[in-house]
């Protein structure tokens, strides 16, 4: 039944192309804008605020990152909503979409599965309960910030590309959309794992797949986990070093988010001040705190903890299910009515279109993001902290998606704790992916937070270092799917020395791979016992020869790894042809760690069924190293805008096409399938942000791509060519040094009064 819709829904959607590409008209098929420089994009910038209280300063610099200089915590936040709104109004218009399930009422039939599936998610699930349960202080910041993205919409003289493109009618602004974005950049980390390996239940040997499983896994992927992860903070990596330990004697923070790739990036960089902030760094688009930054005291950053904030219950037909309809508007199609069926134990997930599960399974999804909790608060007091205790703390009310958040302060001191709120369960992996209710010994009444699970301050090492790692001993199982350790161990080794700025910026920028170095070893050493560097050819040997130089890093320049990547490709599908169809094979290796899934079985093989698989993978791999001249020329960085995915159009969309180094497991995430020709990397760091406690403007921040999001604006993508030659961007903290480097100024007046800038 399910396959018979699913067969319905392409024929609608190939119909509606015609129909699509018949009623867009000319605005579908308009031109992007002319090139646009700051200044222009400045003055683009309402001024006559008649919902100011005081006069506010907010000072840009030539990559059009502000900060904003505020009399009161009111007009801060207003202006902070203003700064959102002029930098990526169209990007937060997405998010807010996506969070709700609203992308096919701008995009077509395309989107209405994808609606259907975010429908289920629920991401405004508690919204209502969060709002009403806001601290005053917090719902005052809160408004005030969506005040001033409203005051934008209804001021700006002229609206984005894509709301021209799209047909989007600007839609006022509430807390409630904030809170829902709010959850859908928390999203867990583990459905990611689940949506992929979903058709892989069927299999025989799943038990034994989904054992292996829990030790081994990447992140990759299509579809709805692909977007999901645009988002999520699945990845990072993050360390602090004490000022025992430092070159400078001071502490210092480094801390590199991996997201998916693409433009606008998926973080802005701000900076603010009024009476109770002094604050800068990284911000989601739409979320009025500083995710990842420092204010005069402290520094802070964060990755993803991979907390088991989930479950997946398999209901019986005695469950009491609950069903409703909602009406999802189509643009240039019929609109749809979607069943959506809920439970006690929360949404009937195995309903998502995107899922092909079987007609006799109904399976409800339990997040801790479906009840209330207060990350907002959390990171506004985070904000403000000004030690280690109040940076604990703040995250009393955290709870979602789970973060190892890393910290150091300007007395020296270092820390990690686990923000997160999980319930008490048994310890122990689950059985399986689908549980029987109660099957984990959950009591999802009770729930453990930051205050209740370990944390570390000061360790006598002297060093922190965090990267999706296997927390240590605790009460209750924190997760399932943790990152390997490589990056992990390799950030140690390199913070084995005095490290000051240039040691943690060439740390974010490692390209080293460890377990592949000591795989392609195994690798190399086995084909000599079997004398392939004796019976090659002419091109074998010249492929083994490059294969076998291969020191394990992952340059731009390097043909040894080109040749690592394409012999692991052909290596692969000879392991496992007749055992699993290259569909499965990719889904489970977008999860398993690929390099650990392969080493371990490669010590399992008999050396009689051993020697003809290498000998076939490095006969195809011959074939194609030919023509291909390095690492660079293979692995490419690819920046596209979502209107990229449009039909005709896309192309128009796609601003980069770089070679760029760094591969799953390296420090510099770039993270790619198996392939043995040009690819894209669409996942992996896409920003890095480096604080030393020594200096209050001593800090360290670039994005991949730009500061704005107004397509062909000077500071669109003018941040690459930083990224690509290992250069950051200095971000100040005091009042001389941001108006040394902010030379923009621009003054906003309450009541009528027009505003003044001027370039000093």
């Amino acid at each position: 039944m399910r396959r018979a819709m699913k067969l319905t829904r392409v024929g609608e959607a190939t119909g509606a192309l015609a129909i699509t590409l018949a009623l867009s008209g000319c605005a579908f098929f308009q031109s992007l804008p002319e090139p646009t420089a700051l200044p222009d994009r400045l003055d683009a910038f309402p001024k006559e605020l008649a919902a100011l209280q005081s006069e506010v300063v907010i000072l840009w610099d030539d990559h059009q990152i502000p900060f904003i200089l505020a009399e009161t915590d009111d007009d801060a936040a207003y202006a902070l909503g203003l700064v959102h709104a002029h930098l990526r109004l169209a990007q937060m218009e997405f998010m807010r979409r996506m969070a709700r399930g609203r992308l096919a009422e701008i995009v077509g039939p395309f989107a209405t599965d994808i609606d259907e599936s975010l429908r289920i998610l629920d991401f405004a699930r508690a919204a209502p309960a969060i709002e009403a349960a806001l601290p005053e202080d917090t719902r005052r910041w809160l408004a005030r910030f969506v005040d001033g993205i409203n005051t934008y919409q209804e001021l700006a003289p002229k609206r984005p590309h894509e709301f021209e493109t799209l047909g989007l009618e600007p839609e006022p602004w509430t807390i409630a959309d904030l809170i829902a974005m709010g959850r859908f950049a928390a999203i867990d980390v583990n459905w990611l794992f689940w949506f992929r390996l979903w058709s892989l239940r069927a299999r025989g040997d799943w038990p034994e797949l989904w054992s292996r499983l829990l030790g081994e896994h990447d992140l990759g992927g299509e579809g709805l986990a692909q977007l999901l992860a645009q988002t999520g903070r699945p990845g990072s990596n993050a360390f602090a070093v004490a000022g025992s330990r430092s070159a400078t004697g001071a502490a210092l923070l480094a801390n590199d988010p991996h997201l998916g790739l693409s433009l606008p990036n998926s973080w802005l960089i701000a900076g603010f001040r009024s009476p109770s902030y002094h604050v800068a760094g990284l911000m989601i688009p739409g979320l009025p705190f500083v995710a990842v930054g420092r204010n005069p005291d402290i520094a802070w950053g964060g990755t993803n903890l991979r907390a088991a904030s989930s479950a997946l219950y398999g209901l019986s037909g005695e469950d009491a299910i609950r069903a409703s309809e909602q009406e999802i508007e189509v643009r240039w199609w019929f609109d749809r009515t979607v069943t959506l069926r809920d439970s006690s134990l929360g949404p009937i997930i195995s309903d998502s279109p995107h899922l092909d599960s079987r007609d006799d399974e109904t399976i409800a999804l339990r997040w801790t993001g479906h009840g209330a909790s207060d990350e907002f608060t959390a990171m506004l007091k985070v904000n403000r902290a000004s030690d280690w205790e109040s940076f604990l703390k703040a995250f009393e009310s955290f709870a979602v998606s789970g973060q190892n958040m890393v910290y150091a302060d300007r007395q020296g001191n270092i820390g990690k704790l686990m923000a997160v709120q999980l319930p008490r369960r048994s310890d122990g992996p689950p059985p399986d992916m689908i549980l029987e209710p109660g099957a984990d010994g959950a009591d999802w009444s009770e729930r453990l937070g930051a205050g209740d699970l370990p944390s570390l301050f000061n360790p006598p090492e002297g060093v922190v270092v965090s990267a999706n790692d296997a927390p240590g001993a605790t009460s209750i199982p924190i997760g399932y799917f943790f990152s390997p350790d490589d990056r992990v161990r390799r950030m140690s080794e390199l913070l084995e020395g005095p490290v000051g700025v240039a040691e943690a910026m060439a740390i974010q920028q490692d390209v080293f791979a460890p377990s592949a170095l000591a795989l392609k070893d195994a690798l190399i050493a086995t084909m000599e016992a079997f004398r392939f560097n004796d019976k090659a050819s002419g091109a074998e040997w010249l492929f083994f020869d490059a294969l076998r130089r291969w020191d394990g890093f992952y340059k731009i320049e390097s043909r040894g790894a080109a040749a690592f990547e394409i012999f692991l490709r052909h290596f692969v599908e000879a392991l496992y042809d007749g055992r699993m169809e290259w569909d499965e094979l990719e889904a489970l290796l977008s999860v398993a760690n690929v390099v650990s899934h392969v080493s371990h079985d490669l010590a399992q093989l008999e050396p009689e069924r051993l020697e003809p698989l290498l000998h076939d993978a490095l006969r195809r791999s011959a074939a194609a190293f030919d023509g291909i001249a390095d690492w660079g020329a293979m692995h490419r960085l690819e920046l596209r805008h979502p209107l990229s995915n449009m039909p005709l159009i896309g192309h128009r969309y796609r601003f980069a096409d770089v070679p760029t180094a760094g591969s799953r497991q390296t420090l510099f995430k770039t993270s790619h399938g198996l392939s043995d020709e040009r690819h894209r990397t669409s996942y992996g760091a896409n920003a890095r942000f480096i604080a030393d406690l020594g200096g209050i403007d001593e800090n360290y921040i670039l994005l991949l791509g730009g500061q704005d999001g107004w397509l062909n604006s000077s500071t669109f993508l003018d941040q690459l060519p930083l990224w690509s030659a290992g250069d950051y961007i200095r971000l100040p903290l005091s009042r001389e040094g941001i108006e040394a480097g902010f030379t923009h100024r621009m003054v906003l007046s309450p009541g009528d009064g027009r505003g003044a800038e001027d370039d000093r």
